[in-house]
This record gives structure tokens, sequence and C-alpha cells, in this order.
């Protein structure tokens, strides 16, 4: 039986136009150091493909949210769209940034973790509360700003929503985990 081929399959750099290749260096020679993830889609169109590059490279390196925040906001984007790479991708960085792995179960499971640090609930909330309602309280704004100031804020909000465009892209595209890796995102009822 053979594989289904892949919806966007990588493009080689000889088979590139030159707007294309130029996006490609700049993000391999930029801190991700590969185009994983989105990148070989988004290239179809290199104009977008820089500016989302950049957004996120921006986001993912250079925010004011500190990073296992920034982490947990991004496990909460990939749980809310079932995305298996963006979670296998960003599972390891946020344990690494600090987020405890019980954390990290509960939201795999589709829950309210149960032992969050304080200022992890104030971002699990905030989230949460944007995600579910398209909006939040002035209660739970007036705490997010608290802890992370108002750029703080905007960067949590501009991390959820650039995370959102990634994990559609890779739905959509299929972007397969590594050999022999499951699917580390059980369905959840909806």
């Amino acid at each position: 039986m053979s594989e289904r081929p892949p919806r966007f399959p990588p493009l080689a750099p000889e088979d590139m136009t030159p707007a294309q290749r130029s996006v490609a260096d700049a993000i391999a020679a930029g801190p991700r150091g590969g185009l994983r993830g989105p990148f070989q889609a988004w290239l179809r169109s290199p104009e977008l493909a820089d500016r989302l590059q950049k957004v996120g490279e921006q986001l993912r390196f250079h925010s004011s949210v500190p990073r296992r925040l920034n982490e947990l906001a991004i496990l909460m984007t990939a749980r809310a769209w079932d995305a298996q790479f963006e979670w296998y991708a960003h599972h390891r960085l946020a344990l690494d940034a600090g987020l405890d792995a019980a954390v990290a179960s509960d939201i795999a499971a589709g829950r309210r973790p149960t032992t969050m640090r304080a200022d992890e609930a104030v971002v699990y909330d905030f989230c949460a509360e944007l995600r579910a309602t398209r909006r939040v309280s002035d209660e739970t704004l007036s705490r997010a700003l608290e802890l992370l100031g108002e750029q703080g804020v905007v960067d949590l909000i501009a991390v959820s929503g650039y995370y959102d465009i990634v994990s559609m892209t890779l739905n959509v595209a299929e972007v397969p985990l590594p050999d022999g890796l499951a699917a580390p995102l059980k369905p959840l009822a909806r």
C-alpha cells in the first residue's frame, strides 16, 4: 500500500522561484535553522511566508512574555486545533522552559490544569477565555495586565493568533510527525 503524497511537498532549492529561495534562506539562517512545520506550505506564497516567519520569530524568540508562559499559550493553541505537529514541536520546548509536565498533560487531555503556578493560571485563564468567548472580562484583563503589562498582553494575544495560523496550516498541509511517532493528542469530544 502506498502512502498518500504530501499536500505541499518540500520544494527543492533548484525548483524555487527567486522569492521563495530568498525566504527559505532567511528562515534557514534564522533561529529556527530549517524549514520544518508550516514553512514549506507557506513558501507557496513567499511574500506572506516572509512576513509570517518574521512575526513568528518575534513572538517565539523576542516576546515580552516569559518563555514558559509563551509556550503554555502555544500548547493551548495546539490543543485547540488538535495540531499534532505543533504539539509535538512545542511540548518539549515548554518543558525545557520550565512548564510542569502535569500542566501540559492536563492541557493535552482538554482540562484546566490543577497544578499551575499563579502566573500560569493568569495566562491560561486569559487564553481560555479569549478562545471561548472571543473577548476577555475586565477582571481577566486586569490580572493579565498586572502580570504582563500592556506589551505582554498584546504579545500574548499575538502569540495565540499567530499559532492559530500555524496550526491551521499544519492541519491543512497534514504536516507529518517524524517517522515512528504516534500522534501526541487524542481527539476530544466537541
